[in-house]
């Protein structure tokens, strides 16, 4: 018998091969599992990954990047956008270009998307020890900084030999593809070992299909559902990410019009049904609209399709207020459906939502709930359009203002990026999706500097779709770095700069909890300390134009509406720079969020929140 083909490739030259020979496939549909490569090199991956991408640059596409954090969001950005069915990888040096990667990683895990890390790390031969950047731990020899990366991976593993790839690759791609499982996996590579030779057998470098499967709910499981469903007089379906990621919002919409049943929707979940549909009431929870919380606190059965109740869609606890409340949870992850005591349909969303139509033939809600939320949902879009409006075109907009005339801009395959700050309540209560993947919120992390990033990797992800970054002047100052990326890669992602000078949502929040405001404006220190003097004298226009943008400074609501118009119309990164006038934010919250605060103060602003947070934490229910 002849020995078996093999190759003789590096470790790194071998994982790269591996890599590009990975597909998922869903519905008979296949897609390239990683589609590129994000990179920043240093001594610890120049000579091994580096120069394996340079081999290979045919096979696996490169993008370099400005900032380790902000190469994981576009990971991010590009695999929600194709719904988990694609990712991309991001390789690093040791050192502070591997801890970087730590918040990138806890957002990707935290949000259930793909993307696969590979920093560098010390040698595993010891053979330069201690080397530059090395952490030395006093008795645990085999500890490095990438070990940081294990608590937010999915997935984690350090390669100390070559041939120890063929099972960690193999485990590595099983998890990025598993929509139960997914999230940030990383592959610690020491320098020496990407650079070592190994005979790798050939069916290592086959093309290898990973089905993401569609599983079927459980037939008890889907009666006691049905059972539930007819027996409430005043169900309520939270749609979450899960929605999206499945891409069920067919299936949704079909089993929202046969009976009827309303439907809000958490960050993640917003545009699983258009907005115009009648029984969509737009966002749930401390960011939603009047109409979704006033029908979670009267609803005795809550039907969570795909999300994982987060605090902000809970209000805390204090949201869902029937005596005799239940759940029922539709997630394909079974640590998510049985939350808040529910009973499950452990399955995909596009499954289960089909299984529960068909089963639920002929049952419709009564007509008059019908009409009670479709009431409530025109009510809100009255508030809505009032927030939008401006009744003079000479003046300088708010910031719902501003939502206002992007809203009259895009067309219904644009997709709009944000992630933190007090555009996320403006955007969850207002913005009207037109499709599944325009609304595109990171709120699982709320991470400040996700949005520009991530507006590239969808930008990769849908060459011909505008996108925009939504960036308040805090976030913009995290993380404006990929801006040179977007230059380099002619990628004509449109950033649409906010300037309030200052964090106005913690500074709203810091004034509620007693907190007084403090540090959070962006304003000279004064001679108490405080820092309430003139705005400072920062060109955050003049700063995104010395990166390579072209940038439009509109000061009043016609010229954002035009600036706006030829953003969306230009070929190159665009920004329309933006000074909003008071208020800062839209409608006040319909639900609480729990923020404790200090139990004793001597300041009377400290006291009088005291007793607020009292009141309202007075209504929070344990849900067993």
């Amino acid at each position: 018998m002849s020995a078996p083909a093999t190759r003789r490739l590096t470790t790194a030259q071998a994982l790269v091969r591996f890599l590009a020979a990975q597909y998922t496939e869903r519905d008979g549909v296949r897609h390239r599992l990683i589609a590129g490569t994000w990179g920043i090199f240093g001594h610890g991956n120049v000579a091994g990954l580096g120069q394996a991408l340079v081999e290979y640059r045919e096979a696996m596409p490169y993008h370099q990047g400005r900032n380790e954090q902000a190469m994981v969001h576009a990971a991010v950005g590009h695999a929600r956008h194709l719904n988990r069915l694609s990712a991309q990888a991001v390789t690093t040096s040791i050192g502070p270009g591997a801890t970087n990667l730590v918040t990138g990683a806890a957002l990707a895990t935290i949000n259930r998307l793909p993307v696969l890390l590979l920093p560098g790390d010390y040698f595993a031969s010891h053979a330069a020890d201690p080397l530059l950047q090395q952490l030395e731990h006093p008795v645990e020899a085999d500890v490095s900084v990438n070990d940081a990366l294990r608590p937010v991976s999915r997935y984690f593993d350090r390669i100390t030999r070559p041939e120890a790839l063929l099972t960690s690759a193999l485990n590595a791609v099983r998890v990025l593809s598993d929509p139960a499982e997914t999230g940030a996996v990383t592959l610690a590579l020491p320098q020496d070992v990407q650079a070592q030779a190994y005979d790798w057998p050939e069916e290592f470098f086959a093309d290898r299909v990973w089905r993401v499967r569609r599983p079927a709910p459980d037939p008890a499981e889907l009666a006691e559902a049905v059972r539930a469903i007819r027996a409430a007089a005043r169900p309520l379906i939270v749609a979450g990410g899960g929605v999206h990621h499945s891409e069920a919002e067919p299936a949704l919409k079909a089993l929202v019009d046969a009976t009827g049943i309303p439907v809000a929707s958490t960050q993640a979940g917003k545009g699983a049904l258009r907005h115009d549909h009648p029984a969509d009431l737009g966002g749930i929870g401390h960011t939603g609209t009047a109409v979704s919380d006033s029908l979670a606190r009267t609803a005795d059965l809550v039907i969570g399709v795909g999300t994982r109740y987060s605090d902000f869609t809970t209000a805390s606890g204090t949201l869902f207020q029937h005596p005799g409340v239940r759940f029922l949870n539709l997630n394909i992850t079974a640590f998510d459906a049985h939350k808040l005591a529910a009973a499950t349909l452990v399955c995909d969303a596009r499954s289960g939502l089909a299984a529960l139509t068909d089963a639920l033939a002929g049952h419709r809600v009564d007509a008059a709930y019908e009409t009670e939320y479709r009431t409530g949902r025109a009510r809100w879009e009255e508030a809505v359009e009032g927030a939008f409006r401006a009744d003079d075109d000479s003046a300088v907009p708010t910031q719902t203002q501003v939502l206002g005339a992007l809203d009259t801009v895009v067309g219904d395959e644009d997709v709009v990026i944000n992630a933190a700050g007090s555009l996320p309540g403006d955007l969850h209560k207002l913005w009207r999706a037109r499709s599944p993947r325009q609304y595109h919120l990171e709120y699982g992390y709320s991470c400040m500097g996700y949005e520009i990033p991530a507006a590239l990797g969808v930008q990769q992800a849908a060459p011909d779709t505008p996108v925009w970054a939504l960036v308040g002047d805090g976030t913009y100052l995290m993380n404006p770095t990929e801006i040179v990326t977007a230059v380099q890669e002619n990628l004509p992602v449109k950033l649409v700069l906010v300037q309030n000078h200052g964090y106005a949502s913690i500074g709203g929040l810091s004034e509620s909890v007693g907190a007084e405001r403090f540090g959070t404006d962006y304003r000279h220190r004064v001679a108490d300390g405080s820092f309430t003097g003139a705005p400072l004298p920062v060109d955050l226009a003049a700063n995104a134009a010395s990166l390579g943008m072209d940038v439009l400074r509109a000061k009043t609501v016609r010229e954002l509406r035009e600036a706006l118009s030829t953003a969306r119309a230009a070929t190159r990164p665009t920004c329309v720079y933006v000074e909003t006038a008071p208020p800062g934010t839209a409608l006040p919250a319909e639900a609480w969020w729990d923020v404790p605060v200090a139990e004793v103060s001597a300041r009377e602003a400290a006291t009088q929140a005291r007793a607020a947070y009292e009141r309202a934490v007075a209504d929070r229910r344990r849900h067993l």
